[in-house]
């Protein structure tokens, strides 16, 4: 139906930048709120930013200041923009999605990617 494909996750030293890419293809008929989630090992897999299609955004107070998430609706594209990394920031990020398929366009549903790994290390 839709995929989400994450890029440009990676390691990186503490205080660095990375860009993560999440771009949706597929059936899509709208796609509303976009965001981003992570997750470490033995750790609840938490929201880390989202944006709306009015480009109204949210951000976990852990990355307040640091993390900029942004969209293109033209190209069904989220960003994040992550500066002054810590180790802390290291985990698996997903992408997320809120939206509809043309199969059912009044249905309402959350896509997922497969997610990307953050490294953030000496």
């Amino acid at each position: 139906q839709v995929q989400l494909v994450e890029s440009g996750g990676g390691l990186v030293q503490p205080g660095g930048s990375l860009r993560l890419s999440c771009v949706a293809s597929g059936n899509i008929f709208s796609i509303n709120a976009m965001g981003w989630y992570r997750q470490a090992p033995g750790k609840q897999r938490e929201l880390v930013a989202v944006i709306t299609n009015g480009d109204s955004t949210n951000y976990a107070d852990s990355v307040k200041g640091r993390f900029t998430i942004s969209r293109d609706n033209g190209k069904n594209t989220v960003y994040l923009q992550m500066n002054s990394l810590k180790p802390e920031d290291t985990a698996v990020y997903y992408c997320n999605a809120a939206g509809s398929t043309s199969s059912n366009p009044h249905l309402y549903m959350y896509f997922w990617g497969k997610g990307t790994l953050v490294t953030v290390s000496l």
